[in-house]
């Protein structure tokens, strides 16, 4: 009988991918395309994966890559996720291979994320040492926000045509050493809200306040007042954040506008608490306008919901990243208040979203001087393989 070490991929199998995987990344990184421009990326990646024996549906969800490919007799489905498009940044990293495009950039590690995955594909497609159906889901628009590639392919009928039983997903993370893995069970990243409030005063002379309502006047105390919805509304040991990103009002100083306008930034990582914070900031807005006669107008959209780890998955992938890169490169993920919209995924299928360490030393995500860590390519790519050959393995 094989070994538990032996039976499965392991990082060995894939030092002789090292080369293939960061050439693969870095061609990526040199040509980046934004949310719904992914063609040629899509292009990329599904003649890659036709030509490893993928059963491959294209435009799935926009410019969205669907590849499945069966073994076996096992009846279960396992779906991993990568993401595709790159960021309207302009480039400062000075590197061999950076983006040949001025103003877009992968500054977010999505080059990574997708060479990981194709990495894994080759792997399984070569060795198909499982039991049922790996479905591989190369996501267009993750950037988006509104209205985003996830959303996109769940309305384009995903779940449906594609059907599986969990699935998974990973990000980079700056600031953890290179090749550990991160992961956390229940919320794990945040509900990102964005809130548009626009107050309607009446205008006038600036030498004249006592004629006027001045909206300017009626921003500035709705400003101070939200900041007590998260220390007086919330449990202490609850995390959430408002943030006032913006405020516009008049271009003159001798006049009081009409108008101001104010745009919020809401997080949470609790249902419950992302409701509250809705009811207490139209709430409160619309008692602070009428305290000082003015009129309001609340735009309050819902942006990606929280991401909610499934504990049994979560389990299952700590135990597989354990026996990857031993437990001393395993790690609990710290709770991160910004968004993704793998959350969509999870709210209709369990599974798990982990990260991937980018390096002590990496740039933040968004940066112009980021780049994804090219020592965290077999890592991640063996821990795909891992992951689908081991929960494929029960049911053989």
């Amino acid at each position: 009988m094989p070994t538990l070490d032996n039976a499965y991929a392991r990082l060995s199998d894939f030092e002789a991918m090292e080369a293939e995987l960061k050439a693969t990344r870095r061609y990526l990184h040199a040509h980046p395309e934004l949310s719904f421009e992914e063609a040629e990326t899509a292009r990329y990646v599904a003649e890659k994966l036709e030509g490893w024996g993928y059963d491959v549906t294209r435009n799935v969800g926009g410019h969205g890559v669907v590849a499945r490919l069966s073994a076996g007799k096992g009846s279960k489905g396992i779906a991993i996720r990568a993401d595709m498009d790159a960021l309207p940044i302009v480039e400062a990293t000075g590197l061999a291979y950076a983006s040949d495009t001025p103003g877009k950039m992968h500054a977010c590690g999505h080059d990574g994320h997708t060479t990981v995955l194709l990495g894994a594909a080759e792997y399984l497609a070569r060795t198909r040492r499982f039991s049922g159906t790996v479905t591989l889901i190369f996501q267009p628009a993750e950037e988006a926000g509104k209205n985003s590639g996830a959303q996109a392919m769940i309305a384009d009928g995903l779940f449906e045509r594609f059907p599986f039983d969990a699935i998974f997903g990973l990000h980079n993370h700056p600031g953890a050493p290179e090749g550990t893995i991160l992961l956390r069970s229940g919320p794990m990243m945040a509900a990102s809200d964005t809130v548009e409030i626009t107050i309607k005063g009446k205008g006038g002379h600036a030498s004249r306040p006592h004629l006027t309502v001045d909206p300017v006047v009626v921003a500035c105390n709705l400003v101070v007042s939200l900041q007590t919805i998260i220390s007086r509304n919330l449990d202490p040991t609850q995390t959430a954040v408002i943030t006032v990103g913006t405020i516009h009002a008049g271009d003159a100083v001798n006049v009081i506008p009409e108008y101001a306008k104010l745009a919020l930034s809401v997080r949470s990582f609790e249902p419950g608490i992302r409701d509250l914070l809705q009811e207490r900031i139209t709430k409160l807005a619309r008692a602070v306008a009428e305290g000082h006669n003015a009129s309001i107008e609340i735009d309050y959209d819902r942006g990606n919901p929280v991401v909610v780890n499934s504990p049994a998955e979560t389990d299952f992938a700590r135990i597989v990243a354990a026996e990857l890169v031993g437990e001393d490169k395993v790690a609990t993920c710290p709770l991160i208040p910004g968004s993704e919209d793998f959350s969509h995924f999870l709210e209709h299928k369990p599974g798990s979203f982990l990260r991937l360490g980018n390096g002590m030393n990496s740039a933040i995500l968004h940066s112009p001087k980021y780049d994804f860590a090219d020592a965290s390519l077999t890592v991640g790519a063996a821990m795909w393989a891992r992951l689908a050959e081991r929960y494929l393995q029960d049911d053989a």
